[in-house]
């Protein structure tokens, strides 16, 4: 066989639904980022285009409705996607087209609920939020911190418990399953949240002591959709994940004018 024979491969395949941060530390640029971390081939519909750096976001442009329809039509009906994840949705009518398309797909659907950046410019409109219960009635998994677990249940987290008690919540409103990220909790240590109709399980980290956290959630849900892709159930995947992130942050990209950026290039492995 001559040396120039191609030797193709042929690896999992994954959706991210999100907007795009011409900064590069989060939206689809972490996401394709964290699949190819993951030996998953990252594909994307971009929804909105963000000017934005590590010190925050300048503009944002959300895509024609029928542009972002068109993106995932194109990618579902060419490619075997194995998982979706989406990022920012930013109106109503986005979340709804998203939904209408999830309820076709027969793959875990993973929800982040992008409403603030971390600079803490606001990436969705106020109708949006009640939206997204339409959403959550056909995913698998929602990933939201503190904040956006309070915007979407009504409750105040501020421990361990009432973060069990906001995934109830998220629970009856469909979702299969609901993961309340603990970083924006005051402690040592930083505890994620995961309630499922079996129960409650708390992963717990050392808190890393760092604002260089742009990008972390988006990190995290391609990170667990990543890795649904590739077989993984859904305690595995998160499991991972989360040990992911915490090196990604710990090992954060130094990049820009602002605190940095989480690296979903870093030195990982299991």
């Amino acid at each position: 066989m001559s040396q120039y024979e191609p030797t193709p491969v042929r690896p999992p395949v994954a959706l991210t639904i999100a907007g795009s941060d011409s900064g590069g530390g989060a939206g689809i640029q972490a996401d394709l980022r964290t699949m190819t971390a993951h030996g998953v081939f990252g594909t994307t519909a971009i929804t909105a285009v963000t000017a934005q750096h590590t010190r925050g976001v300048q503009s944002s442009t959300v895509l024609p409705l029928e542009e972002i329809d068109a993106q995932i039509h194109a990618i579902t009906e060419d490619f075997d996607v194995r998982a979706v994840k989406t990022g920012m949705l930013a109106t109503a009518d986005v979340i709804d087209l998203v939904a209408d398309h999830a309820r076709g797909l027969e793959v875990p659907l993973i929800v982040d609920p992008v409403m603030v950046a971390t600079s803490g410019d606001r990436l969705l409109d106020e109708r949006a939020e009640s939206a997204y219960g339409r959403l959550l009635e056909v995913a698998t998994l929602v990933t939201p911190n503190c904040d956006e677990a309070t915007v979407l249940t009504g409750l105040d987290i501020r421990d361990v418990e009432t973060a069990k008690r906001a995934g109830d919540r998220l629970l009856e409103q469909g979702v299969d399953a609901a993961l309340i990220t603990g970083g924006h909790l005051p402690g040592t240590d930083v505890h994620d949240v995961l309630v499922t109709h079996a129960g409650t399980r708390v992963f717990t980290q050392p808190r890393i002591e760092t604002r260089a956290t742009h990008g972390t959630g988006c990190t995290l849900s391609a990170a667990i959709a990543a890795r649904l892709a590739t077989g993984d159930d859904l305690e595995t995947a998160l499991k991972g994940a989360l040990s992911f992130v915490h090196q990604a942050i710990r090992e954060y990209a130094d990049v820009g004018q602002g605190p940095g950026a989480v690296n979903p290039a870093v030195d990982w492995t299991d």
